[in-house]
């Protein structure tokens, strides 16, 4: 028995001692960072200039790889269950984290466990913009007018994106009542928005701030506590209408749980490091996001919250995705 608990122990300490050699050497080929959507979009743009600017200081290129289907559910569940070597990464982020395991029955992960928080990249804001018809041009106006025509107001809303969430926690916290105009897009949905055929919509800022200066759109307000560079005299919701409101989108990096310590804190060193590059800090800021740089232990908090405070939404809607 004694020989048995000594085996175990002296292959428990060359398990850990393999693993702290690897960590030490990491990394000693390419890095795959997984983002869970089809090349193009804002998403992948995020990704790859990220990437790029990690490369250099780690010695090996950081590779994107894009895995689109159900949402993002299918390629997150996938790294969940990927060796925890840091040779697999993820680009984590709001929808994927705080809306999707509770919108799919069968998303197959648990933000919280299934994870080993890396760091932040960004925090983006969206931005409420109306149609120059509706008869509002504050946040308070637009409060104002809804509780005297309940359901009057209508929005429109890709179901089960951040975007629609986002407008259900804005009608609750605001006490009013609003009619869903759903779309299969975002393209559609806008081009209706800036038509007159739907009166609001929660949206990035970069898509919008043309049709917002050429004043085919008004924006009211965006759901982070900062102002934007690109749209300074738009103030927060929690500043005009709504105090305490904040919904902001966060962008992050994480890797299969029981990943190494000193591997995970090889991959925030690096992206503390390209967060602070000027030219990448440029490129967050033309699509309205501020780089976010923190410790694994910070992000592994945000997830936290950002779950719980999206997850009752969802399941209030009674929304369900297969």
């Amino acid at each position: 028995m004694r020989s048995s608990v000594s085996i175990a122990v002296a292959l428990a300490g060359l398990v850990f001692a393999t693993s702290v050699a690897a960590a030490q050497d990491f990394p000693t080929k390419p890095i795959t960072l997984v983002v869970p959507f089809p090349p193009g979009g804002g998403n992948d743009a995020l990704a790859r200039t990220v990437a790029d600017k990690m490369s250099r200081p780690l010695g090996q290129q950081v590779v994107v790889e894009n895995r689109g289907g159900a949402g993002g559910t299918m390629a997150t569940r996938a790294v969940a269950k990927t060796a925890p070597d840091g040779y697999t990464i993820l680009l984590s982020y709001t929808g994927t984290f705080a809306i999707n395991p509770s919108l799919y029955p069968n998303a197959g992960y648990d933000p919280r466990k299934d994870f080993a928080p890396i760091g932040l990249i960004a925090s983006m804001p969206s931005v409420l913009v109306v149609h120059p018809s509706v008869p509002a041009r504050s946040t308070a106006e637009l409060i104002a007018y809804g509780k005297a025509n309940p359901g009057k107001i209508n929005y429109a809303f890709v179901p089960g994106t951040v975007g629609h969430i986002t407008t259900e926690l804005f009608a609750r916290t605001a006490g009013i009542e609003l009619t869903k105009i759903p779309y299969k897009g975002n393209g559609d949905a806008l081009a209706n928005l800036i038509g007159g055929h739907v009166s609001m919509m929660f949206l990035s800022i970069a898509p919008i701030v043309g049709n917002v200066k050429a004043g085919s759109l008004y924006a009211l307000a965006l759901t982070t506590a900062e102002r934007s560079p690109l749209m300074p005299e738009v103030p927060p919701i929690s500043e005009s209408g709504v105090p305490g409101f904040s919904a902001a989108i966060r962008y992050g990096l994480v890797a299969p749980p029981g990943t190494p310590r000193p591997i995970i804190e090889r991959l925030n060193k690096e992206l503390r490091v390209a967060l602070d590059d000027e030219q990448l800090k440029a490129k967050l800021a033309a699509e309205g996001a501020t780089p976010a740089p923190s410790t694994p232990e910070e992000y592994g908090a945000f997830i936290d919250a950002d779950e719980t405070k999206w997850a009752p939404i969802v399941k209030s809607l009674n929304l369900k995705f297969e």
